[in-house]
């Protein structure tokens, strides 16, 4: 899935639109950590959706610093990453870690234009710029 969040107009706008996609993710986690068999890759997988939690937080504490909604759950695109893990469970783990990372492609897309956005306050671009980090690390 290609996204196009991080090419808002307007930093609530841009805000709003990560929220939902790290709601996306942390669904598309959910599914993941659920379908794995490997323990260690369980254990690694969790302590990646722990860090699309605190960008939730996050981002939720800025949505109300710069008058955004602060959504509370995710989008129609949630079945998008959730069916591509699915789908993927029934060919082994490896094909499940091959969904989540096609599904994190979005993720790194959508902090690193968040990242440069004209209107990203420095509180902004600090959180935007640490979300670009860790999905980078989750994406290795």
């Amino acid at each position: 899935m290609v996204t196009t969040v991080g090419t808002e107009r307007t930093l609530p706008d841009l805000v709003e639109n990560l929220l939902l996609l790290e709601h996306d993710a942390i669904a598309a986690y959910d599914q993941t950590i659920a379908r794995l068999g490997n323990p260690d890759y369980k254990q690694r997988v969790a302590a990646f959706k722990s860090d699309h939690d605190r960008h939730v937080q996050e981002l939720t504490q800025l949505a109300s610093a710069v008058g955004a909604t602060p959504h509370q759950k995710g989008d129609a695109k949630q079945m998008l990453t959730t069916g591509k893990v699915a789908r993927a469970s029934i060919m082994g783990d490896s094909a499940i870690l091959t969904a989540m990372r096609s599904n994190e492609e979005d993720t790194v897309t959508a902090y690193q234009r968040a990242s440069d956005h004209a209107e990203a306050t420095p509180n902004a671009r600090t959180i935007f710029e640490r979300a670009h980090a860790d999905e980078l690390r989750h994406r290795e």
